[in-house]
């Protein structure tokens, strides 16, 4: 730590790297403890952003342990399995996904079979950078896997054929319960299902079929009911892609076909999921074949392209802005615009503030120079942590904690944002 840190936020970092040691296994930081007892895709890219700055050599074997997950067609399971845990500690456990009867799967490893946003090359360049270069040598084993992930989604997941990835389960997004898969999984049929009621009954039925299909890329394509383009997913698609580029440089690789894909994905996110009239990003329902009306946050991490048209930026500041989002929220930003009737202050992506999109919307606002906006983000961020601790997700009036305790992605992300106030000197 330096001395643009003050006394506050020296014991804001120090509680943070509390959390982060706590939930170590050894190999890898479980999100929250007793909660989540393996390991997330994108937990652990988060998680890796602030263990760069606080014990970088466990960012890399964070990585490597869920690259060890990796199947063969280059798909990065959204869970891999602690098989040491009780086989009912968590629901959906690997008796759901029944991974080790796929021939791609990875042998001795138990994982899921579905995708999360593709944070990891993002992450794996500001780890390097965060070395000052001392870490290269950890691309010699990553830069393959992470190439190998771009090329699944690229090959596997462009299912609308515009060049965007494809979710084909809420679980993909990172947003689980967003109100904009009501209407796509409205259409989806529980097929009896009673886990656990509605949605989440569809959520068991949309991986049965996908199971039964054996996860081929063809079911997916031609008759997966649950089909969509996401403003999210695809935004840290292109940051990633973006970095891979760079990562290439110093991998001794050709960075082109990464330029070249990053600009396709650029040119799709505009052409495909930008509502002009609604001045924000939305999801695109591919079976429907429309745009979902519900306008949540993913719609503004596009903000993660530095190459953003400004009028396109300028609209998405103002709703950002706007009493829909930050405007009326204490501690913003609420997931959900909160005029909806979908609004809930309370429940899983339906209106709470959550750090780690907070942080993505903070990357985003410092690729355009929005420094107004990314330190509202840092301050709001900073001052849930100060209020409530590090928890799962956060009431975006009054601040209070909700979800689950010493949250690993939220102490992490916290760091980061610490070390760029060391870098840059921004007040809180």
């Amino acid at each position: 730590m330096g001395p643009r840190l003050t006394g506050d936020e020296t014991a804001l970092w120090l509680a943070a790297a509390r959390v982060l040691d706590a939930n170590w296994t050894g190999a890898a930081t479980v999100p929250s403890p007793g909660l989540y007892p393996h390991q997330w895709s994108w937990d652990s890219a988060f998680i890796g952003l602030g263990l760069a700055h606080h014990r970088p050599d466990r960012a890399r074997t964070e990585f490597l342990s869920l690259f060890r997950g990796q199947w063969a067609t280059g798909l990065l399971p959204h869970i891999v399995f602690h098989t040491t845990e009780p086989r009912h500690a968590y629901f959906p456990g690997p008796e759901l996904w029944r991974s080790s009867a796929h021939p791609a799967a990875p042998r001795g490893v138990q994982t899921s079979a579905l995708a999360q946003p593709p944070l990891h090359a993002l992450v794996a360049l500001r780890m390097v950078q965060a070395s000052d270069g001392a870490d290269r040598a950890f691309l010699g084993p990553l830069y393959p896997c992470l190439v190998a992930q771009h090329a699944y989604l690229a090959r596997d997941r462009d299912i609308g054929g515009g060049g965007l990835a494809s979710l084909c389960h809420p679980w993909e997004s990172g947003l689980d319960d967003s109100p904009a898969w009501d209407t796509p999984l409205a259409a989806v049929d529980p097929r009896g299902r009673t886990y656990n009621g509605g949605d989440h009954d569809r959520y068991v039925a949309l991986v049965t079929g996908m199971r039964a299909a054996g996860y081929r890329a063809e079911y997916l394509r031609d008759e997966h009911p649950f089909v969509v383009e996401d403003p999210l997913f695809n935004a840290v698609y292109l940051a990633s892609t973006h970095a891979l580029a760079e990562l290439a440089d110093l991998a001794g690789a050709d960075p082109r076909p990464h330029r070249e894909a990053a600009e396709r994905i650029h040119r799709a996110l505009l052409d495909r999921l930008w509502d002009e009239s609604a001045g924000c990003f939305r999801a695109r329902d591919l079976r429907a074949g429309r745009l979902i009306p519900e306008t949540t946050v993913a719609g503004f991490v596009p903000l993660m392209d530095p190459e953003l048209p400004a009028p396109v930026v300028r609209a998405l500041t103002d709703l950002l802005l706007s009493p829909r989002f930050a405007g009326a929220a204490g501690y913003p930003v609420p997931t959900c615009d909160i005029q909806s009737e979908a609004f809930d202050r309370g429940a899983y992506w339906r209106g709470p503030t959550w750090a780690n999109t907070n942080w993505l919307l903070w990357f985003g606002a410092c690729a355009h120079d929005l420094g107004g906006i990314a330190d509202l983000i840092f301050g709001s961020t900073a001052r849930l942590v100060r209020q409530s601790g590090f928890r799962e997700f956060y009431d975006p009036f009054d601040g209070s904690g909700r979800g689950g305790h010493d949250y690993s992605w939220s102490a992490a992300l916290l760091l980061d944002l610490l070390a760029a106030r060391r870098g840059a000197g921004r007040a809180l």
